[in-house]
């Protein structure tokens, strides 16, 4: 009945539209320009539609470039880790996943556009001097993706041409012989200011803190836009990423001894091995197109394609059947892996927006379609000698276990899926203080093969998934500068993860119930969001255990039960400036997670977290800007692995502008150099001591 209602109340919206728009398309169109549509792009939020951050009625953090840039944060998951409400679980040196409310975010876009990754894990980590900004959005993300989560979504923005010429070059050194280097121009092409094209270069070569681990990374931009004809505007772009890592850790420390204490290694420990590496390549192509049909209404047709490839030769160090060490810190033994692999993703996305007029009032409406296709394929190469030989006593050396003789390149897994959704959502305008914001997503997808983790079942074939997840919400404005607001939301998520059969488990379904307020202060210039929020997963696969014997293909495989796990707890956010000098975020969420007997669960996931960013321009020294920026969390645990005791975290920098071109800035990270164990999710890392870089930025 509900969706049946969603459903009746958007076509209502689509007819009425339609006859809006052909009454705005017998008026005489504006010619649109191309600077209009670059000065006033906004956010669409958690919903597809254009509103303002305030009107949405779901939580969104955001971390804009002036904030990456004054703190530090080159790299994305060093910026989601200062977000609010966000953890981010670095459990290998490649690889990390995000949680939010709880549960994993399994869905990073650009642009809005996406397709959800598998298990929440993502491999490598993207440069943030490619974005403007960083969108976090909480919540389940139906009219978003069509299947996700009651996590959230991170959304990357990336940058576009702008109206003038100029742009920035930037060097920083720093500890672990940090060398970085940066470029971001842009050119009007035409005299009339109709095209512009942007180029942005990113080079980082560092060390690590972890024993002979070394990083570089090279990220290059190039994005042109201009305007086709009278009323269309087309955007073109391409990025590519070159990471390459030696000696990474795959899989994280054991740290829990079977005398019941938890051990305490030097922060640079690592399981690797010098001969190991981890390389990912990846090329993003983009077209998107815009035409105005009317005064009121635009079509957007947008097309993404991207192609990954990963090649790793890596060492795996882990204690079989106790999986904690000996006493004397022994009891590993060594595991070598060879693979090649490669993914292609492609989004054809095509949707009409707009305003119509309804009862003497003004809506919006937004419909569209979207498929997105992807194929993934693994090439092994097995190890022929020195599998599974024991490993000295940890802390060890690069050079205790000898790389082995390979076999020849052999077919590993294969994966398929498509997706195609059908969507619509529309903001009604009941009252002068009363918007209702509707929609529903329908889905069908269809997979076939393996997952890219190599899972039991090789070449199962899926059913089909056909759902609909509906999204409500209603906002009220108490006055001017304060609004309330309530929403509902639920999506489905297909899993990769097999039972004790090997056979995948049925798709999870998401909840989300979120009520919250939103006010304005000092001119607009301060957002305050508090909100209560519910999210419950619905047969949520968990880990069950290995399965073992030798009688069965299935032996040594993990194997998940599928559970319903339930979060609630509220978020409070203050973000934006104080005065024209002084810009803050500050953020608290708090969480009671349970399983189905109603106990505590997920237990390294943190309960408190409270983030912090100040900035301030000195009013004594005018060119000298100062600021502290960091994350408290309470303490985690995960039975079988470590336990990490509550601790917080301390950024800082100072920059100072030697003219109106040139800024100095220092950056101090972990300024107290807090000991700590993070990634508990899939294991534990020690993360990063404190660290020191300098940087020259000069506006070209």
């Amino acid at each position: 009945m509900k969706q049946q209602f969603l459903m009746t109340a958007c076509a209502l919206a689509v007819s009425l539209a339609v006859g809006d728009l052909a009454h705005a398309q017998d008026a005489t169109l504006d010619k649109i320009t191309v600077t209009g549509k670059r000065a006033n792009r906004v956010s669409k939020g958690a919903t597809g539609l254009p509103m303002d951050v305030k009107d949405t009625p779901q939580t969104i953090s955001t971390i804009d470039q002036e904030d990456m840039a004054n703190f530090g944060l080159t790299g994305s998951n060093e910026a989601l880790a200062l977000a609010t409400g966000i953890n981010v679980e670095q459990y290998e040196t490649n690889r990390a996943t995000f949680n939010a409310r709880g549960f994993e975010i399994q869905l990073t876009q650009v642009d809005g556009l996406g397709m959800t990754n598998s298990w929440g894990t993502v491999v490598g980590r993207e440069d943030t001097f490619l974005f403007e900004r960083i969108e976090l959005i909480r919540g389940a993300n139906g009219l978003l993706t069509g299947v996700g989560n009651s996590s959230g979504t991170i959304n990357y923005i990336r940058k576009r041409p702008k109206n003038e010429d100029g742009g920035e070059v930037g060097v920083s050194f720093g500890s672990d012989g940090l060398k970085r280097a940066t470029l971001d121009y842009n050119k009007v092409l035409t005299q009339d200011g109709a095209w512009a094209g942007r180029l942005v270069v990113a080079r980082e070569d560092k060390d690590s803190y972890l024993r002979d681990l070394k990083d570089q990374r090279t990220s290059v931009y190039g994005v042109v836009d201009g305007q086709i004809g009278t009323n269309g505007v087309l955007t073109v772009g391409v990025t590519a990423v070159d990471a390459k890592q030696d000696s990474p850790m795959w899989g994280s420390l054991t740290l829990l001894r079977s005398d019941g204490t938890q051990a305490d290694f030097p922060r640079g420990s690592s399981t690797s091995q010098d001969w190991t590496y981890w390389n990912t390549r990846s090329y993003n192509a983009f077209a998107e197109y815009t035409h105005q049909l009317g005064r009121n209404w635009e079509a957007k047709v947008t097309y993404n394609y991207r192609h990954g490839n990963d090649a790793t030769r890596i060492f795996y160090a882990y204690v079989p059947e106790t999986s904690v060490l000996n006493p004397d810190d022994t009891g590993l033994i060594g595991l070598p892996y060879r693979s090649l692999g490669s993914s292609d993703n492609h989004v054809l996305d095509a949707n009409l927006s707009g305003k119509f007029t309804l009862f003497g009032r003004e809506h919006t409406l937004l419909v569209g379609a979207t498929q997105s296709r992807e194929k993934t394929a693994v090439d092994t190469y097995a190890a022929l000698t020195h599998t599974k030989d024991p490993l000295p006593a940890f802390p060890y050396g690069g050079d205790v276990y000898t790389q082995p003789d390979w076999g020849p390149r052999q077919p590993s897994t294969r994966g398929e899926q498509t997706l195609t959704r059908l969507y619509a959502a529309s903001r009604l305008s009941v009252t002068d203080g009363l918007h209702a914001v509707i929609g529903i997503n329908a889905v069908k997808l269809e997979r076939s093969g393996a997952s890219i983790y190599g899972n039991a079942a090789t070449n199962t074939a899926y059913p089909d998934t056909k759902e609909s997840s509906p999204y409500f919400g209603l906002t009220y404005d108490f006055t001017p500068d304060l609004l309330g607001y309530v929403s509902y939301s639920d999506i489905f998520q297909n899993q990769d993860q097999t039972d004790i059969q090997g056979k995948y488990l049925a798709p999870m379904k998401g909840v989300n119930t979120e009520v919250g307020v939103k006010a304005e202060w000092l001119d607009k210039a301060l957002l305050t969001t508090f909100a209560l929020f519910s999210a419950k997963q619905q047969n949520l696969a968990t880990y069950a255990g290995e399965i073992s014997g030798t009688d069965t293909p299935l032996d040594g495989q993990s194997w998940y039960a599928g559970q319903d796990v339930k979060s609630k707890g509220f978020e409070v956010e203050a973000t934006g400036r104080i005065g024209k000098d002084t810009k803050l975020t500050l953020g608290y969420t708090r969480l009671i997670l349970t399983g189905p007997d109603g106990h505590d669960t997920y237990e390294w996931v943190p309960r408190d977290t409270f983030n912090f960013r100040v900035a301030t321009r000195v009013p004594v020294l005018p060119a000298l800007t100062v600021g502290v920026g960091g994350r408290w969390q309470s303490e985690v645990s995960k039975i079988g692995s470590a336990k990490q005791g509550a601790y917080v975290k301390v950024n800082a920098f100072a920059s100072y502008e030697l003219s109106k071109a040139a800024t100095l800035r220092a950056n101090v990270n972990n300024l107290f150099d807090k000991k700590y164990v993070g990634g508990l999710a899939y294991g534990a890392i020690y993360g990063a001591p404190r660290t020191y870089s300098v940087s020259l930025d000069y506006q070209l």
